[in-house]
């Protein structure tokens, strides 16, 4: 591999744990197998699912500190290196891969399949977790899942604010809810990654995007696309400014990254005139910001009908058709700003601690890479 440098600088990951356990170092730079590339890193988007993998954060059962391992055991294993949302160019390539991919600019399709299919996803897992990813200055990929996003008018910053984490999470949602052209769909957590990509999807098949948000961002997620923007800080009269919104008909389909205890209130707002529906209730479920429990009445669920859909990830046929869509410009980045990898703790603090003003994603770019990638979006706090 000419002109590659034995070593690179890399944000690892040594355990589970607080953000000293996210350690700047130099390691190895990884070689391409059969079927891979080896990507020079030039942006990756920062996603909520990294704290939580770092802090153990996805019990399957109450009271355990774990990451998820739907596979039967577990994929994250330390030291690992973090970010599923990878930007990037091909510099080198594994046996069976065409040398006209050398050069390409890409954007990953975060997955570890555990199979061929197209149609089912049943063990996610991901880049960042089960295998390294892209806090660094170089990473291995599966060929056939680093697509090729020529747009030159997508800087590689706000191409990794339209990674699939996000983007993917969101349309599996859809999909799964079997959401139709002309339905009201509640977006909760509007602002954040999956949100923001919610709204947009919506749009692109015909439904109608309701956001739940803060106040301050109502113009912002308008512009997006929102039909209206419902104000997350009084739940009590939350149906009430529903109808108001709908001429008094119900939410056909609820997107909920909150849970908690207004999970509840969801489902009222979708259930207060069967009459008035023509489908099934149903509540799409990817996130727990709010809560990870709910007390809900199971007589609810069933007399109302309720459809409920755990969502994580999505298929093969949906990353495709989310990447046809990036390259034929009908989804939009939604960028916060950039931070330098070796800043990576500084994205986390903000992160956690973010205000009024944040809307869309961050993204982590190696510090060789700032001047050209990162810089133009500096976060002022990182930056």
């Amino acid at each position: 591999m000419p002109d590659i440098p034995p070593t690179m600088k890399a944000m690892v990951l040594t355990g589970h744990g607080g953000l000293e356990k996210l350690e700047y170092q130099d390691v190895p730079v990884p070689r391409p197998a059969a079927g891979q590339v080896l990507v020079q890193v030039t942006a990756t988007a920062k996603n909520n699912t990294d704290r939580k993998a770092r802090e153990g954060l996805y019990p399957t059962k109450k009271g355990e500190m774990t990451s998820f391992q739907m596979g039967g055991k577990p994929t994250l294993t330390f030291p690992r290196i973090q970010g599923a949302d990878i930007v990037g160019r091909v510099v080198a390539l594994g046996e069976g891969v065409s040398e006209q991919r050398i050069g390409e600019r890409g954007l990953l399709d975060f997955n570890i399949y555990a199979n061929d299919r197209t149609d089912i996803n049943l063990t996610p897992d991901y880049y960042g977790h089960g295998a390294d990813g892209g806090y660094a200055e170089y990473v291995v990929l599966p060929s056939d899942q680093f697509h090729h996003i020529p747009n030159p008018e997508l800087a590689d910053a706000e191409l990794a604010a339209m990674g699939m984490c996000s983007y993917q999470t969101a349309y599996h949602m859809l999909t799964s809810a079997n959401v139709q052209a002309g339905e009201r769909v509640l977006v909760t957590g509007a602002s954040g990654g999956v949100g923001t990509a919610l709204i947009q999807l919506c749009r692109i098949i015909g439904a109608i995007p309701y956001a739940l948000s803060q106040k301050g961002k109502a113009k912002a997620l308008l512009d997006l696309g929102a039909e209206a923007v419902l104000d997350r800080s009084n739940m009590d009269t939350f149906v009430d400014r529903v109808k108001a919104e709908t001429d008094g008909k119900p939410l056909d389909a609820v997107m909920d990254l909150v849970g908690g205890e207004m999970t509840d209130k969801f489902i009222d707002a979708m259930i207060f005139d069967m009459n008035a529906r023509s489908t099934y209730p149903r509540l799409s479920i990817a996130g727990a910001s709010g809560g990870n429990i709910s007390e809900i009445l199971w007589t609810r669920i069933y007399l109302y009908q309720v459809q409920i859909f755990g969502v994580s990830h999505g298929t093969r046929e949906e990353a495709n058709q989310l990447m046809t869509w990036i390259r034929d410009g009908q989804l939009k980045p939604v960028l916060h700003g950039a931070f330098k990898l070796s800043d990576l703790h500084k994205a986390e603090e903000y992160f956690v601690n973010r205000g009024s003003n944040y809307l869309g994603k961050i993204v982590i770019v190696p510090d060789a890479q700032w001047l050209e990638h990162g810089q133009p979006f500096a976060v002022e706090a990182g930056g």
